[in-house]
């Protein structure tokens, strides 16, 4: 039986360290209940396929910290040419995939891919030298440490139940507050 969303998060949050954390959509909804840090960024506004962006920017601005992107598989289909950038790129990030064939907040409609998409193919075609796949929370936990550890760019892929009837979270803080508190948050640690 694949993990929930917040047993997947949960077994990550040891391996986090100081890195920035950006949520998006269902898991946005989530991080807020695991960690309250000012390096976490809860990405939700028309957010959906651009956090790999976002978090690749700040990979590159800050590459002695390091960025875990965490993506829902909608949004990783709004955006599989990501997966082309952040493989050219030396960046340190972490994209975490959860996969549940749902576009969860939207309704629960099982995405294009639902079933039969491959993420890591995806990921390995693109030109991603670690990828990881975890099917079961056992698998992760095993793993996570590995995973979220050494140079980037990361992609694991983390196949998670799918929970009908979720609502968009609203952002822990607004947005204007979250920008200020990861701004401060990074001035202090580059000064």
């Amino acid at each position: 039986m694949p993990m929930t969303q917040e047993q997947a998060l949960k077994a990550m949050v040891p391996w986090r360290e100081s890195r920035i954390v950006i949520t998006t959509m269902s898991s946005a909804g989530i991080w807020p209940r695991l960690s309250d840090s000012p390096l976490d960024f809860a990405y939700i506004p028309s957010a959906m396929g651009h956090a790999p962006g976002l978090g690749l920017g700040l990979a590159l601005a800050q590459p002695h910290r390091g960025v875990i992107v965490i993506n829902g598989d909608g949004c990783m289909l709004m955006s599989l040419g990501s997966l082309v950038t952040l493989a050219n790129q030396p960046a340190t990030i972490y994209l975490i995939i959860l996969d549940n064939g749902l576009y969860e907040v939207t309704g629960g409609q099982a995405h294009a891919g639902a079933g039969h998409v491959d993420f890591a193919l995806l990921a390995r075609g693109a030109g991603i030298q670690r990828v990881y796949t975890f099917d079961t929370l056992e698998q992760w936990a095993a793993g996570a440490q590995e995973a979220l550890s050494g140079p980037g760019p990361v992609v694991c892929w983390l196949k998670v139940e799918g929970r009908l009837g979720q609502k968009t979270p609203k952002p822990p803080r607004p947005m204007h507050e979250q920008i200020e508190r990861l701004s401060n948050a990074l001035t202090r640690y580059t000064s």
